[in-house]
């Protein structure tokens, strides 16, 4: 008769999966041996270790792993909701605009009402912005070419947390000392998100998440210059493909040594 997998081997295996790992890799990541094979199969019980690593890299809530809990995860992770939000005279949430000028001073603003209070704010009576918070951010230089340009306007939707931000999508990340528009990438550690410019140009940046002050996922744009950058975005194309070409033909040399 085969043996009945326990509930917190199936949800074991549940997470190792969600994060498209394999039993080596996974194993490797908890210090947990060569192989997760036999804790998955029921033949090895998980060790108070692995459970405190499941938490630490991944946030998976122990009660969940054994059954006693619905939630999967434990909220640990840092607060990057807005601080300050404004209203309108009808009670309704301002969506407040931090110009190139202003966002110099925004990160060094975060709880200062009065400073919020001086900057232009709208709303937009739209379905797509009632849920949640959102801020209009004027983009400044060329990183995000070809996809925003240099002082257009992004509108984006408050993340509470870097757990719920949304992988590979443009965000605006505030810090201590500066405002970015950057494609966030997570990690494998919770520690620690990537920060990527669409313009090759510019270095990849190793964000730790407990310096993120608030966090903002872009979902549309505004721009006022529909035709200026037309030929500049082909040419970053143009370079892009060779750039691409030649790192091939780059590796077809090396092959024919």
């Amino acid at each position: 008769m085969a043996q009945e997998i326990s509930t917190e081997a199936k949800r074991f295996k549940q997470v190792r999966e969600d994060l498209g790992k394999t039993q080596s890799e996974f194993a490797e990541l908890l210090e947990a041996g060569s192989t997760t094979a036999d804790i998955e199969r029921g033949k090895k019980k998980i060790t108070g270790k692995i459970v405190s690593e499941l938490l630490r890299q991944f946030n998976i809530n122990p009660l969940w792993l054994y059954g006693v809990s619905y939630n999967k995860y434990l909220e640990t992770s840092h607060n990057t909701a807005p601080k300050i939000i404004t209203m309108d005279t009808s009670d309704r949430e301002n969506m407040i605009m931090v110009p190139i000028k202003a966002s110099a001073g925004y990160a060094s603003n975060v709880l200062d009402t009065d400073w919020y209070n001086e900057l232009p704010a709208f709303h937009i009576p739209l379905p797509q912005y009632k849920e949640g918070s959102y801020r209009a951010f004027q983009v400044n230089g060329d990183s995000m070419l070809p996809v925003l340009q240099p002082s257009e306007w992004v509108m984006a939707r408050a993340v509470e947390n870097v757990r719920q931000a949304n992988d590979n999508k443009i965000h605006v990340v505030v810090t201590p000392d500066t405002v970015v528009v950057k494609k966030l990438r997570k990690t494998e550690s919770p520690e620690g998100i990537l920060l990527i410019s669409l313009n090759r140009d510019y270095p990849v940046i190793e964000q730790p998440v407990v310096e993120i002050s608030e966090l903002w996922e872009v979902n549309s744009k505004l721009s006022f210059d529909l035709d200026v950058y037309e030929g500049q975005e082909a040419m970053i194309s143009l370079k892009q493909g060779l750039d691409s070409l030649r790192s091939e033909i780059a590796s077809i040399k090396k092959g024919t040594v």
